[in-house]
Order: structure tokens, then C-alpha cells, then sequence
């Protein structure tokens, strides 16, 4: 009799192994999905406004410039020093020389004594190893002349000097080397803070560039509808001053923040300015190079000292020392010609043309250039000359 049993089903028999390795990847499937899911989950840091993006640009531009004026200061200190450093070396030499000289001379005089006998208290003296033992023994200085006294003073006079020139070129050396490694760091310091300041401004797309340029426009209108009004207020001074006095001299101003100074500066001043101005005035256009002081680009302060050099007026090479030099001179007074520093930390400097206006040298990127002196902080001015 046939069995109506269904035929049993045969377990497929799965190697503990492999069902251990199949549970191991759908565990780290499960993570891999979990990370994914969290990571999705996490707020997104906020991108920075064009606002926050312009203060942060401006902010490197400005600790560009503050790097520059180190950079200057620290080459202007290399150049010296090297100078310093050929003029001892020089002297060194001349010095080297001269002790040459003693010492033949004593050569002639040790030569002359042995040809005659013996060895004398000269060559005695050339062969020591330390000549100032030697001329200490009294007795044996008492047996050389006159002439030969002399000749082993002057060798010892010259040794000394010599090796005290040597010394004071080799710390000459060392205060290069310390210069040259100052100029070094403020370099790349500024190629720092400039490549940091292109790198945020090429993230921007086109529409926050044209948000930036009308943050711009906006800032120049406001700092142009003040040089207006100073404009208005120091024509109107003067017309006052030339009804009161006949055309004299103004008398002595003051202003807030920004020094005191005088009014209407003297004839051989104003002579001087016209020449500062005309030269500045010819580099128009020529484009901002951190470091440069012409002809074919400047920094700020190259701009200004180039142009008061082609007046006859010398000015020193960074902001910091351009703004001890002259008169302070209040805003109110200023007259072309006059410098105008901005910013607490001094780092910028412009050339007054009137107005409410200078001609100067911004930053990278631009290129010399007229604007109001209200686009950055009015720090002081001075009258240079």
C-alpha cells in the first residue's frame, strides 16, 4: 500500500562561519546606514554673510599692510646694516694691513740683530706666542732702541685695533643675519594675509560679488558726501579769513582725534607741495605693490616718499616713522601736500590734494588712485615740510 506522507523537506545545513560573516555585514551595513542618517541629521555650519565676508577681507588687507610697513621697516634695517657691516669689513682690512706693515718692520729690525749675533730680545718678541708676556719683562724691553720701542708699540696698537674691528664686523654679521630674518618672516606674513584675502573672495558667486561691489559703492558715496562737506566747510574758512585779514595767514586749529596744527601753510611750503602733488598725480594708475617704491608701482608709504623726494624733502620709508616727521596738522586745517595716516595702528598713508581728497596707493589689487580721505579711519596728518 502506497504512503500519502509528503516526502520530508531536507535542511540546508549552513557552515557556522558563514552565518557568522553574514552577521557581521549586516551589522556594519546597519552602521553605515545609522552614520549616514546622523550625518544628515547634523545641523550644516551657516555660511558667512557678504557683510562678515567684506569685514574679513578688509581686516586682511588692513593686517596686510601692517605686515608691509614691518616688511619695510626690516629691509630699510638690512640695507643699513649691510652697509655698516662692508665699512667694518673694510675697516678691518685697512687695520690688518697696518699691523702687516708693524710686524715687517719688526721683521727688518729681528733680522738685522741675528745677522750681528745672536737672537735677539726683536726676534724673541716675533717668535712668542703671546706678544704682550713678552713686552711685559721690563728687562728685556730695556735692551731694545728707541726706534725698535716704537715699532713694538705700533704693531701692538695695530693688533688691537684690528682684532676690534674684526669683532665689531662679526656682530655686525649676527645683527644682518637677525634683519634679514625679520624681513623674511613680515614677507611671508604678507603673501599670508593676501593669498588668505583672494582665497575667501574667489569662493564668492556671482551674486554675492555683485553684493560686494554694492556694499562698496555705498561706502565710497558716504565717505564722498563728507570730503563734500569738509570741501564746503574749509572754502568757507578760507573766505572768512580773507575778509578778516586781507589774505593773511589763518591762525592755529585743533580737531578731534586728530592732532592740532596750524591754518594756511607758508609760500615756500605750498611751493614744495605743488611738486609733492605733481609727482603724485603722474603715477596715477600704476598698480599697488606691497614692498615698491616706484617707478612702476608703489606701497602707500613708497608713494608718499617718492613724491615729497621729488620736492627735496626726505621722508623715512614706513608709516610709523612718516608720521613723527613735520606738524600735526588738525583735518580741518589740512592743505595739499599734507599726509594723512589712517587706522589706530598707523598702517596706511595718503597725500592730501584738498578737497576731502588724497591721492594714494589702497592695496592689492588696485592701483593709485584719487578717494575721499572719510573711506578709512583718520588716524592724524601731518604737515612734512
Amino acid at each position: 500500500m502506497a504512503s500519502h506522507r509528503k516526502p520530508r523537506t531536507r535542511m540546508l545545513t549552513v557552515p557556522a562561519n558563514r552565518r557568522t560573516a553574514a552577521g557581521l555585514t549586516t551589522a556594519a551595513l546597519a552602521s553605515v546606514t545609522l552614520l549616514t542618517q546622523t550625518a544628515d541629521a547634523a545641523p550644516k555650519k551657516p555660511q558667512p554673510s557678504i557683510e562678515e565676508v567684506k569685514k574679513k577681507v578688509d581686516g586682511l588687507y588692513r593686517q596686510a599692510e601692517v605686515a608691509t610697513q614691518k616688511y619695510n621697516a626690516a629691509k630699510e634695517r638690512s640695507a643699513t646694516q649691510r652697509e655698516k657691516v662692508d665699512e667694518l669689513r673694510d675697516a678691518a682690512a685697512r687695520r690688518t694691513e697696518k699691523m702687516n706693515e708693524a710686524r715687517r718692520e719688526l721683521g727688518t729690525f729681528a733680522s738685522a740683530q741675528y745677522r750681528s749675533g745672536g737672537l735677539s730680545p726683536t726676534a724673541q718678541l716675533m717668535l712668542a706666542r703671546d706678544p704682550q708676556q713678552f713686552v711685559d719683562r721690563n728687562h728685556l724691553m730695556a735692551r731694545l732702541s728707541g726706534r725698535q720701542q716704537e715699532a713694538v708699540a705700533d704693531y701692538q696698537d695695530q693688533q688691537a685695533q684690528a682684532a676690534r674691528k674684526r669683532a665689531q664686523a662679526t656682530k655686525g654679521l649676527e645683527e644682518l643675519q637677525k634683519s634679514q630674518d625679520a624681513l623674511k618672516t613680515a614677507k611671508q606674513d604678507v603673501q599670508g594675509k593676501l593669498t588668505e584675502a583672494r582665497q575667501l573672495l574667489s569662493r564668492l558667486t556671482a551674486q554675492e560679488k555683485a553684493r560686494l561691489a554694492e556694499l562698496e559703492r555705498k561706502k565710497e558715496a558716504e565717505a564722498k558726501r563728507k570730503a563734500e562737506k569738509l570741501a564746503r566747510e574749509q572754502a568757507e574758512r578760507e573766505r572768512e579769513q580773507n575778509a578778516g585779514s586781507g589774505g593773511a595767514d589763518g591762525g592755529s586749529g585743533s580737531g578731534t582725534g586728530t592732532g592740532s596744527g596750524t591754518g594756511l601753510p607758508d609760500g615756500s611750503y605750498s611751493t614744495k607741495a605743488e611738486k609733492a602733488l605733481a609727482f603724485a598725480r603722474a603715477q596715477l594708475g600704476k598698480p599697488y605693490v606691497w614692498g615698491a617704491t616706484g617707478p612702476t608701482s608703489y606701497d602707500c608709504s613708497g608713494l608718499t616718499q617718492a613724491a615729497w623726494k621729488a620736492a627735496g624733502v626726505s621722508l623715512p620709508r614706513t608709516t610709523w616713522d612718516q608720521v613723527k616727521i613735520g606738524t600735526r596738522v588738525a583735518t580741518k586745517d589740512l592743505q595739499p601736500g599734507d599726509l594723512v595716516f589712517f587706522y589706530d595702528d598707523i598702517s596706511h598713508v595718503g597725500m592730501y590734494i584738498g578737497g576731502g581728497k588724497m591721492i594714494h596707493a589702497p592695496k592689492p589689487g588696485a592701483s593709485v588712485r584719487e578717494e575721499s580721505i572719510y573711506y578709512m579711519p583718520i588716524y592724524g596728518s601731518v604737515r612734512p615740510a
